[in-house]
Formats: C-alpha cells, structure tokens, sequence
C-alpha cells in the first residue's frame, strides 16, 4: 500500500490543457511506488519556491568511474532527516542504446519488468541528449543490482562526467533512403575503441560523437557534438523521373515553384524549358511534362536536404557517397552556443580502412583535447580560445577552404593592409578603455 499522496497545486496545472504531461505519467506510478509519491512531494516545493533540492556526491558501481548520476535530497529537517525520504536518494544510471535505437518490444518489456525488479522508481527516459536510456531513480543499495541485471541482458553504462560520453546514431541505413554511409558501425567501431575513456573519466570535460546518415542530422551532430559524422555526397543529385512527375501531377505547379524551386537557398533550382537543358556531369533534370522540366546546378547545391524531403523517392542522394566530419559543436557553457565547423570536408566511409582511419581520427582529436583543454571547457570552446590553425596543425589536418563558419554569408576577404588594420583597432580599444 502507497504512501498518501502531498497536496501539489502547482504539479496539477501542468495536468491541464491539450498536450499529455510528465506529472500524470509520476502520479501512475505513485500508485504502488512510494519513491514516486515523495519525488512528487520535492518537486511540488522546488515548483514553489522556485528552488532546486537537488546536489550531487558519489555514487557507482565496480570497475566503472562513471556512468551513474547521484541525486541526493537538500530537503531536510533541523536534525538533518529528509522531509521526503523515500526520495532522499534519486540517482540515474546512464545505459549506453543499441546503435540506430534498435529495440524489440519484448526487449522494452524485460527492460521495464527489470528496472522495477531491481528496486527502480519505474521511471525512464528513451533517450537522453547524448543517447542514453536515463533510468532515473535508484537508492544508492539497489544500484550495482540494476547494473547488474541490465548487464546480463546485454547492456552496458553510458558516460557520465568529464568523460567520452554515449554515442548517438541516426535509425539511417537500416530503414532511410537518405543514409549516406553505416552509422551503426561507425557509432560502435569509434565507441568500442575507446570504451575505457567512457568508463573511467579522464577528461579535462564531455567529449560526445554523433553520426547522421545525411545533412538533415536527426540527432542533431552539428551543434551538439565535439565531433559530428554526417553523410554526404559528392557527385549529381540522383533523379528518379517518374515520382517526380507523380509528384507535379499530384500538387502541381503552384506547389513545386513556391514549395521547392523557391525554397533552394542557393538557387540552384530552376524550371526550363525541356528542349534547351539536359543532364549532364553537373545537372540533374526531370521532365515533368507539359514542355517543362526540373533542373538542379549541382554545382551550387549545398545538400540542405529540402528538395529530397518534399519529393521523397523522386530526388535522391547522389551515388558517391561519404562522410563530412565537424568538430567543436556545444550547447551553453563558457562562450554561447557553438556549431561544428569543418574540419574534413568529405572522406569515403565503406571499407575497413575507412573505418580505421575514423577512429584514428577520432582518438586523435579526443588525445589533443585532453592535452590541451582547460578544466570544464568543451572542444568547441578549447578551438575558440587557442584558433582552428593550432588546433587543425595539432590533429595534422592540412587547412581547406571549405573550413568556414557562414558558408556563402562572404565570398573573400582581403588580407592585404590587414596588420596596419589591426593596429588601428587595438588603439580604438586602448582608448575606450
């Protein structure tokens, strides 16, 4: 028999309106779960006093340095009791995904039936930013034994700290058209090679990879990852003219000029007449009939991916696939948000030494990081305060115009006179100050 559930106004409101809630999910488990009814009592505070309760310690299991989040309560009586002691202790164990979020839902259940068996809140979360299944809330005695069990069936703990951090792949090859390259084998090649960085933290702080099948980057690489792997092509987008021309039937003209001809950042699109284009090293057309016919520059296209979505199967990805590979992507920490910047602009991902030659990459960059990064700072942060030069001449990567930030934002910049330019701003400073 549960504990009798707290008074919580202010957790009721989010229970309110159209979209599903997080507090109904807590309050279904709280039925049989008392952890649950005392999270819920924390959390209705923390609402109120707009205050968190939470504070970290140590917490792990045996041989591993991480993987696990402690959570213990700040919420105490003047005798030091917790106010809400079935949640006084509320850690996370961090549970590295199968590549691709590849799950069986006879798989999903045992991961359930074992998380309640193991002294679980019940509570998970299918994934973290960096991947991971967040099993969240577990007594300091019952997590070696959740560990254990889980990694009977298989699974092992994610990163946590300041350490390699779980990976993240794209579902890509196994079930998109758009995959450019195996992701699932690059995720575990790069992981698997340096599993004992993600076990045992030694890092000046995070470092995380992620591998998208094509530039639409649905784990979103480029600005959460130190190192991104995103599928790419080199040659002509290919054409498949039948779907395109089912396409046109099917919305129009109207539709094709203001949804994908007027939408291409580049303008790389264009509709001509048939008989004065045709394919060729460089373009791609698709009659559509009525004397008209679709034509892509691909001279000029930058792979952003909005004419493939909206006429899937009709436009595909060329056939000389590979990778771009970006370094240096973070959320807010010391300097703002930061995308990857480019460091290979295209490389072949399909045989053997392809894949070597990424880990080799991949440990290459993680080894000058720990070299060289400033406790807390990420690699993105660590490039930004000592420049891309020394970082690029550090990996031994050779300089490319391709490294940019704002692609096609500047066409050139002049660097004559630049020495005598950058005097005269350092005496305009001098002077403000």
């Amino acid at each position: 028999m549960a504990k009798q559930m707290y008074d919580t106004p202010n957790l009721d409101d989010l229970e309110k309106g159209p979209w599903p809630s997080f507090v109904t999910g807590l309050k279904r488990l709280a039925k049989e779960n008392d952890m649950m009814v005392d999270l819920l009592g924390q959390l209705e505070t923390s609402y109120r006093t707009k205050f968190g309760y939470w504070k970290g310690g140590t917490v792990g299991v045996i041989g591993y340095g991480g993987g696990i989040i402690p959570r213990f309560t700040e919420l105490k009586d003047e005798k030091g009791v917790p106010l809400f002691p079935e949640a006084a202790e509320f850690h996370t164990l961090r549970i590295m995904p199968p590549a691709g979020m590849h799950y069986s839902s006879d798989l999903l259940r045992q991961m359930c039936d074992a998380w309640l068996e193991t002294g679980g809140s019940g509570l998970i979360a299918l994934h973290g930013q960096s991947g991971d299944i967040m099993l969240q809330g577990v007594k300091t005695e019952n997590v070696q034994k959740a560990f254990d069990k889980f990694n009977e069936m298989g699974f092992d703990l994610g990163g946590a700290g300041p350490a390699l951090r779980t990976s993240m792949s794209c579902v890509g090859a196994a079930r998109c058209e758009m995959s450019c390259f195996d992701e699932a084998r690059a995720l575990r090649t790069v992981i698997n090679n340096n599993i004992d960085d993600m076990h045992r933290p030694s890092l000046p702080y995070k470092f995380k990879f992620k591998f998208s099948g094509c530039p639409n980057d649905c784990v979103n690489s480029i600005q959460r990852a130190d190192m991104a792997v995103i599928g790419t092509w080199r040659d002509n987008i290919r054409v498949n003219e039948a779907q395109v021309q089912d396409y046109y039937k099917a919305h129009g003209m109207s539709d094709l000029v203001n949804d994908v001809v007027s939408k291409c950042p580049t303008k790389a699109i264009t509709l001509v007449d048939t008989d004065k284009v045709q394919a060729s090293d460089t373009v791609s057309v698709a009659a559509l009939g009525d004397g008209k016919s679709l034509c892509i520059d691909n001279k000029n296209c930058v792979r952003c991916m909005h004419c493939l979505n909206v006429i899937p199967g009709g436009l595909l990805p060329g056939k000389d696939k590979g990778v771009t590979i970006l370094v240096g992507g973070k959320r807010t920490l010391k300097i703002g948000d930061l995308m990857g910047t480019v460091i290979v602009p295209f490389m072949k991902l399909e045989s053997d030494d392809d894949f070597e030659k990424l880990n080799d990459l991949g440990r290459t960059i993680i080894d000058f990081f720990a070299e060289n990064a400033l406790e807390h700072e990420r690699t993105g942060e660590m490039i930004e305060r000592i420049g891309l030069m020394n970082f690029l001449e550090g990996i031994g990567i050779d300089v490319d115009p391709n490294m940019i930030s704002h692609p096609r934002t500047n066409p050139y910049i002049r660097t004559d006179g630049w020495d005598e330019e950058a005097a005269k701003w350092n005496e305009r400073k001098q002077s403000a100050a």
